[in-house]
């Protein structure tokens, strides 16, 4: 299984990226996971929103094979409780997909192209979360998944 997150922006806390780190290898026996970090645009003109979400969204398309199943995250998506998500992955990973692609945006959020091409959107919760803090979340949320599907300790 191979999972990708293409998200917009660097993790600049350590704590964060330990974190992360720390999830990471906890995948290795569960799933390929790699995590592409693009570089978001500055906004130097609120009137350029649209126009540079445009931009950022070719650049996460181009990150996207065309029988990869794709997941948003997005403010209006669909919530999860971790048993269904864990569910819904490994529904997905059945159907015979070899990839999912998991895409943070950036704090403007993402263009209509991008949102259009998921197959799922998907929100963490209702309240506001830092993106950093998102992929953190999300990460978890993934190991967490697996561990639900192997029925292993972990999740209570």
């Amino acid at each position: 299984m191979k999972i990708k997150i293409v998200a917009l922006g660097k993790i600049k806390e350590k704590f964060l990226k330990e974190g992360i780190d720390e999830f990471l290898k906890r995948l290795t026996p569960y799933a390929s996971v790699e995590i592409i970090e693009l570089s978001p645009l500055e906004i130097k003109d609120e009137n350029l929103i649209q126009k540079t979400l445009k931009q950022e969204g070719e650049k996460i398309l181009a990150q996207i094979k065309p029988d990869s199943y794709v997941i948003t995250l997005e403010i209006d998506g669909a919530n999860f409780s971790s048993e269904k998500f864990a569910r819904k992955l490994e529904e997905i990973f059945n159907m015979g997909i070899s990839e999912i692609v998991f895409i943070i945006g950036s704090s403007h959020g993402l263009c209509p192209e991008v949102s259009t091409r998921a197959n799922l959107k998907l929100s963490l919760s209702k309240m506001t979360f830092l993106h950093q803090f998102a992929r953190l979340i999300l990460i978890e949320q993934i190991y967490r998944a697996f561990k639900i599907q192997k029925d292993e300790t972990y999740h209570k």
